[in-house]
């Protein structure tokens, strides 16, 4: 009888050693799992576009300059880095580290308003940004020299002026694509073939890259896409002509890894005059 029972002892002892053994595995494998995950870094991207003090012209593209600096004292106080496209790259092809909290501002269009409003903003909280001008507006406005604060662009010594204060970094938006015709953006048109579509974005957009070199002496490695339009041939031909990292407008938190092709289609959230910063960032989050 006591033999009997010290062997069901000794039977039970062995199960739960193999139970213990197992969870234990289990919770080792759940561990590494997460870490293999939490090793991409979460980065939201916002996507604001011109800034005016004048509430009636205020639009789902248009905010006012106090709604940036809101934001920007939000970040700040929240131990929010923001960083640029070189950063990223830097991240994925260099192994330099990303900020825990990290955070991209990105301006398209390139309006004259940016340079006017959210530079000195940048400037005083110590800020990047990703200004993504469209490269015909640029040269019209530095030929013609004419401000405003409406519908004015920016100029290649505003560019120049931004670039060497380091808090902004400039990337191409196309030549003179920014259109909703013929084509959405630098989508493909109906029937057009795949030879002609080639030819023609890489016309415009080695157009703009050309333009940003040799007059403002950047050389842009990201492609944010007009509209956020684009077909099933578009990333391939982008890819070609060299650029590394694209951006859209599908609202969507990234995850960016070592992988080259994390630093493609990137998702921006864009920036209106409905909620703060903070209900944004809890939206994003959810």
């Amino acid at each position: 009888m006591i033999k009997n029972r010290m062997k069901s002892f000794f039977v039970m002892i062995l199960i739960f050693a193999l139970v213990f053994c197992f969870l234990i595995t289990d919770e080792m494998n759940f561990v590494e799992t997460s870490k293999s995950a939490d090793n991409d870094v979460i980065l939201p991207i916002i996507m604001y576009h011109s800034l005016l003090k004048d509430t009636s012209l205020h639009n789902n593209y248009t905010v006012s300059p106090t709604l940036l600096e809101d934001d920007l004292k939000y970040l700040t106080q929240n131990n929010y880095t923001t960083i640029t496209v070189t950063d990223l790259l830097d991240y994925v092809y260099n192994d330099n580290p990303l900020p825990e909290k990290c955070i991209m501002l990105t301006f398209d269009d390139g309006y004259y308003n940016n340079y006017h409003y959210a530079f000195p903003l940048l400037k005083k909280y110590e800020c990047k940004a990703v200004i993504s001008p469209i490269a015909v507006m640029t040269e019209f406005y530095t030929q013609n020299k004419e401000v405003s604060l409406n519908y004015g662009h920016i100029t290649v010594d505003n560019i120049k002026e931004m670039v060497e204060s380091g808090f902004v970094e400039i990337q191409n938006h196309s030549y003179d694509m920014h259109k909703l015709k013929p084509r959405i953006g630098i989508d493909k048109k109906s029937g057009e073939t795949f030879e002609s579509y080639e030819s023609t974005i890489k016309n415009d957009i080695m157009t703009a890259q050309n333009y940003l070199k040799d007059n403002a002496g950047v050389s842009p490695q990201c492609f944010v896409y007009p509209f956020g339009a684009k077909c099933e041939d578009t990333e391939k031909i982008v890819k070609e002509l060299g650029f590394k990292c694209t951006l859209t407008c599908t609202e969507e938190l990234n995850h960016i890894s070592k992988s080259e092709d994390s630093l493609l289609n990137l998702g921006r959230y864009r920036r209106d005059n409905s909620e703060s910063m903070e209900s944004l960032i809890n939206r994003i989050y959810k």
